[in-house]
């Protein structure tokens, strides 16, 4: 990457376990959201291009309407529908082309610093391609670029963790999809929480956090699967 050195220069990055990354064929990465450079500091520093899913208001903006499409952003319109469907087709054929692809679990950047309950999109994407998820845990990115600063603060560090991976196979003998998929993606939050020492809440991001108890979170722990059918609300992990 030719931004790596100056990244590496402004900022301080320690990464951990990149080498679990396969070196070739699909895999999705599913990280935790601090900070909006989030993405960009993973996308930089991994060994191979990720292609995340982006919200399509970036678009509007002279600032990363054409830096997040070169990094490979796939824009999604946050409104649902056909749009939605629309991303998440594209994602599903990045990983078919045997490439990996990032996506946020919570949905959006805490605002907290707590980690919330992720949607089960990525699982979703994982049995359909078989292939599997690596959790990424990300810390100090919120020093960097604060919810709301309009820029990021040189000369402070980070880390980004690689964990182990989590394959679909493990869960398809589950009783229902919705099942595996909700088993499945609380293991990557339990992973990530792990690695981040993130307070979990269950709690989609964007709700009350009291309008459902803190709870610990524990690998296969099934809490509050999506109703018949789904949503593509369900779906989406936006940036």
């Amino acid at each position: 990457m030719v931004g790596r050195p100056l990244m590496t220069t402004l900022w301080k990055i320690e990464t951990e376990g990149f080498e679990r990354l396969p070196d070739d064929g699909p895999a999705i990465l599913c990280p935790n959201h601090i900070s909006f450079i989030d993405s960009p500091f993973l996308m930089m520093m991994a060994p191979r291009n990720i292609s995340f899913i982006g919200k399509a208001e970036y678009m509007d903006s002279w600032k990363t309407k054409y830096v997040f499409p070169a990094f490979g952003m796939i824009p999604i319109d946050r409104s649902g529908g056909a749009s939605a469907k629309g991303a998440l087709e594209a994602a599903e054929e990045v990983l078919r082309r045997g490439e990996l692809f990032g996506i946020f679990p919570e949905g959006t950047r805490t605002r907290d610093g707590t980690l919330r309950k992720g949607r089960t999109g990525a699982a979703r994407l994982a049995m359909r391609v078989g292939c599997p998820i690596y959790p990424v845990g990300i810390t100090g990115t919120d020093t960097i670029q604060p919810p709301g600063a309009p820029a990021p603060i040189p000369f402070r560090s980070c880390k980004i963790s690689i964990g182990r991976p989590i394959h679909p196979e493990r869960y398809t003998a589950r009783d229902s999809d919705r099942l595996a998929w909700r088993s499945m993606t609380d293991e990557v939050m339990f992973e990530i929480r792990e690695m981040t020492g993130q307070n979990y809440l269950n709690s989609y991001a964007g709700q009350k956090a009291e309008t459902e108890p803190t709870i610990e979170a524990h690998v296969g722990t099934v809490t509050d699967p999506p109703p018949p059918g789904g949503s593509h609300d369900e779906l989406v992990g936006v940036g």
